[in-house]
């Protein structure tokens, strides 16, 4: 039976861990170490001069599944739960089921993405998987157990990972899978910052703006999300 490490960026308590926990069960044993607390855009860090906190996680609502929140980031949770949680190492890492798509420029900012990249640095099978902002997870739900099966096993060079994005629209709208996805050089919010309000001594309270964008190249995994596709990449240490 494969020994799975699950970890995200949006909290232990996230819909979307506890979901991809209850596919993951029907595949392997599982085991979770997520961040305490929201760590979104986190990227790649980790905790190097501070401690790290780890709790056993007894509320989390799947049945057989080990569960610990953790003080520190995605990254650190994929390290600190294969390197110490974990009886052994694991065969896979699966981080997700981001709320909010990793695709394109925006992958260098993504904590999911990040912490996919640590198992594979660490030398583990490693999926980051991320669906649309919106409540619709019918296209996510109906693929995600399809996907698992078929990436898991799928030769993958040091460093690299599968990178999936699930469009958030009804599955009667979903177009099927498209494979071998680029990593687009586009973004879906292209931001600016607004002022909020002048402060004392000169200073100025700023805040992100994104403006919404759909411009995107073929065969990318911008265009595929954008053209209602489940979108499925390989990332190389954010290439």
């Amino acid at each position: 039976m494969k020994k799975i490490l699950i970890t995200n960026d949006d909290g232990i308590s996230a819909d979307g861990l506890i979901r991809l926990a209850e596919t993951a069960r029907e595949l392997g044993e599982v085991w979770i170490v997520a961040p305490d607390s929201q760590r979104s855009a986190a990227s790649h860090c980790i905790t190097l001069h501070s401690h790290i906190d780890v709790y056993p996680y007894d509320s989390f609502p799947i049945e057989g599944v080990k569960a610990f929140s953790c003080s520190g980031t995605p990254a650190d949770c994929v390290r600190v739960g294969s390197l110490s949680i974990m009886p052994c190492k694991p065969d896979l890492v699966l981080s997700g089921i981001n709320y909010g798509y990793n695709s394109a420029t925006d992958l260098q900012y993504s904590a999911t993405v990040g912490a996919a990249l640590e198992g594979a640095f660490q030398g583990y099978h490693s999926i980051a998987l991320s669906e649309g902002f919106g409540k619709i997870h019918e296209v996510t739900d109906a693929y995600i157990k399809q996907i698992i099966e078929e990436l898991m096993d799928k030769p993958l060079g040091y460093g690299q990972i599968f990178n999936v994005n699930f469009p958030d629209c009804p599955i009667a709208e979903c177009k099927g899978i498209l494979r071998d996805r680029t990593v687009s050089h586009g973004m879906f919010y292209r931001d600016t910052y607004k002022e909020l309000e002048r402060l004392p001594d000169g200073g100025v309270r700023l805040m992100v703006d994104g403006h919404y964008n759909e411009e995107a190249e073929e065969g990318t995994d911008l265009k595929a999300i954008i053209d209602k596709y489940v979108s499925i990449g390989i990332v190389n240490n954010l290439n």
